[in-house]
């Protein structure tokens, strides 16, 4: 039956809120628990008791935020079925695999998330260390499951096509062997550790502008941010990659991305600016960037959205804004991440300057606004399209009434749960110390 296109617009915008809320939780599954395991192996290495402190009371939130991802991932994969049946349908046979591998790396986080949290004076310290391994493994392998369906989901390959649905399936090759998988994975793996660097350094900075600034308060800002600072710079080149990647293969995303009408050579870029209908206006131009950027040739062509039909344009302006809005962040916490790692180098010791420290605050929620931005830019820019070039997302829509009371209903469930974690967080922040943390 013919898909009220009011539904389509609810059904995308609850699964984006759903991947909103989930994918900040997914990079504390990638990095926290590398951190955790960091700081308990110096405790090992060196008997300092403040790296051991510090390891056991970040378990403690890194078993909270889990549990928040099991209910937040639990809803995606309820909507998947619900919301997009046509899609599960077709396509199913091809990427169900990555949904299976992500669900046994699911299991064995759980299990090894629980002895280590729960493991503390009870098991041998090696041991117990060891029994961390599997969680900081899983959380990786869990995230590069499921991008991998992302990826094909963009860069569709593995299976042939007939009357609608996916025959002769290579699931294997489908979900690793395209081009897109590696460098999505990649980006996403550092993404995950700038915002779990520099979410967990805000109450550390914001406990130095008050004047709160014992050992344990710096040794714990001092991890948290080198890993959000060696990563953000990296982050940059790693952005050119995947920039490069959507050039060659979904350069209408590239025109949106740029609001680029028509098919250019030396196509420029702008900064900032409005794309009504045709052209940026109230922009900066850069005269042959785009071109340079894209293919690393000032003189390449870069083809313009009248290329395709109106009707396979994706929101213009949706995604310029999430694209500039990732790169505009991005740029600033790389530099932060430079002027950090310059001073703990050369000198041997944390910045001084508030100045710092103010921008350490801001840039936790900053980096998940950058990321949250740069999943619009992926996801909106491959609109109209669930499948690129192969399924439209109107296609994959549920027929069924009753969107809107479900969208209603997730937002509550959403809001309950901010609260709830934000309580749950606060109440792990005001455990005692175990012992003097000064010096």
């Amino acid at each position: 039956m013919p898909v009220d296109q009011d539904y389509l617009l609810q059904a995308r915008q609850m699964q984006a809120l759903s991947l909103g809320v989930h994918i900040p939780l997914v990079c504390f599954g990638i990095a926290f628990p590398a951190l955790v395991l960091f700081c308990e192996w110096r405790y090992l290495r060196t008997g300092d008791g403040v790296f051991r402190m510090l390891a056991r009371r970040w378990s403690k939130v890194m078993l909270a935020l889990f549990a928040v991802g099991v209910v937040t991932g639990t809803i995606l994969s309820f909507e998947l079925g619900l919301l997009w049946p046509g899609f599960m349908s077709g396509f199913g046979d091809v990427f169900g695999l990555g949904f299976t591998l992500e669900g046994f790396s699911f299991f064995l986080e759980a299990i090894f998330i629980a002895i280590y949290v729960y493991g503390w004076d009870r098991i041998p310290p090696r041991l117990h260390f060891l029994s961390g391994v599997p969680v900081a493994i899983a959380g990786v392998a869990g995230s590069m499951f499921v991008i991998s369906v992302n990826a094909w989901m963009n860069h569709p390959r593995g299976f042939e096509l007939r009357d609608g649905r996916a025959v002769n399936v290579h699931p294997w090759s489908a979900l690793f062997g395209n081009s897109y998988f590696w460098h999505e994975f990649v980006h996403m793996y550092f993404a995950g550790f700038i915002v779990a660097g520099f979410l967990i350094a805000v109450p550390y900075a914001w406990g130095f502008l008050r004047g709160r600034w014992d050992r344990y308060r710096r040794t714990a800002l001092t991890v948290a941010v080198s890993a959000a600072a060696v990563a953000a710079p990296l982050q940059v080149v790693i952005g050119d990659w995947a920039a490069r990647e959507v050039a060659a293969e979904q350069p209408v995303k590239l025109a949106a991305i740029e609001g680029l009408g028509q098919t250019t050579s030396g196509a420029p870029e702008h900064l900032l600016g409005w794309y009504n209908g045709h052209e940026v206006v109230y922009g900066v131009e850069i005269p042959r960037l785009l071109s340079l950027l894209a293919f690393h040739n000032a003189n390449a062509t870069v083809q313009g959205l009248n290329t395709v039909p109106p009707d396979a344009v994706p929101p213009v302006n949706v995604v310029r804004f999430g694209f500039q809005t990732m790169i505009g962040i991005g740029t600033l916490l790389a530099l932060l991440g430079v002027v950090y790692l310059y001073v703990r180098l050369r000198r041997r010791r944390l910045p001084r300057s508030r100045w710092f420290y103010r921008a350490a605050v801001l840039a936790g929620p900053l980096s998940v606004v950058a990321l949250i931005a740069g999943w619009i830019t992926t996801e909106v820019g491959r609109q109209p399209w669930i499948v690129y070039g192969i399924m439209r997302t109107g296609q994959a829509v549920t027929g069924a009434a009753g969107v809107p009371v479900g969208y209603g209903t997730l937002v509550v469930v959403y809001l309950g749960l901010a609260a709830g974690v934000a309580w749950l967080l606060r109440r792990l922040s005001r455990i005692p110390f175990e012992g003097d943390t000064d010096g």
